[in-house]
């Protein structure tokens, strides 16, 4: 597992329609070492801080594996690395095998699994074309959150090591999977009992009452 691609951006005014719209999702490969630190890495930024950003999304990783599939999806986009707003673009880990709890180190950084992306509007203003959001999320292809256990740096061509597994908790997919309706009661429990951030196990308990409601 390496990183193939640091990105970061900082806030900009963009068209959306008839409204300008202030973004930081445009993101950009940068060379040498970054520090990341607890809230973000130096020289990225989120412009809307009620929704992005925090200690729990320091960091979003996107697997460089799945750009092949929105090539296919796609035709004719240009797709640079960062084109999903992640600050690191990955090779060798994805939604299905990494835990919500893992820990990795990269570089000198140690970062720790906290949720998938749940993508908003902003996506679509990325790519000029709003259908990209619904697209995104069913295609199961989140990308994956980090808050930041140890400051520190990284760059393009580190390795990713392993630090900790949390083999009792849930994968990302089967967050998403549980998001969408899929997935068993007793998966449900262990993302409850996970260290899943960001209103996921609000989210997952609402639809999963309503959902033993209506049957």
């Amino acid at each position: 597992m390496k990183v193939l691609s640091v990105n970061t951006g900082k806030p900009r005014l963009v068209p959306a329609g008839n409204l300008s719209v202030q973004t930081a999702i445009f993101k950009s490969p940068v060379q040498g070492r970054v520090t990341v630190r607890v809230h973000n890495m130096d020289g990225d930024q989120q412009a809307d801080l009620t929704v992005h950003g925090g200690p729990h999304k320091a960091v979003y990783l996107y697997p460089s594996e799945h750009y092949g599939f929105w090539s296919e999806e796609l035709p004719g986009t240009e797709l640079p690395y960062g084109m999903f707003g992640e600050n690191l673009t990955t090779l060798g880990m994805d939604e299905e095998t990494v835990r919500i709890g893992d820990r990795y180190r990269i570089g000198s950084a140690t970062l720790q699994v906290t949720q998938p992306r749940m993508p908003c509007y902003k996506l679509g203003i990325r790519f000029d074309r709003p259908d990209i959001v619904k697209r995104f999320w069913h295609s199961g292809r989140s990308g994956i959150y980090f808050s930041v256990v140890q400051e520190g740096e990284l760059a393009a061509g580190d390795s990713i090591e392993t630090v900790a597994s949390a083999p009792d908790s849930v994968t990302v997919a089967q967050v998403v999977r549980l998001a969408r309706g899929g997935e068993t009661e007793e998966t449900l429990h262990r993302a409850l009992r996970a260290p899943l951030f960001g209103g996921w196990k609000e989210e997952l308990e609402s639809r999963w009452y309503h959902a033993r409601n209506l049957s």
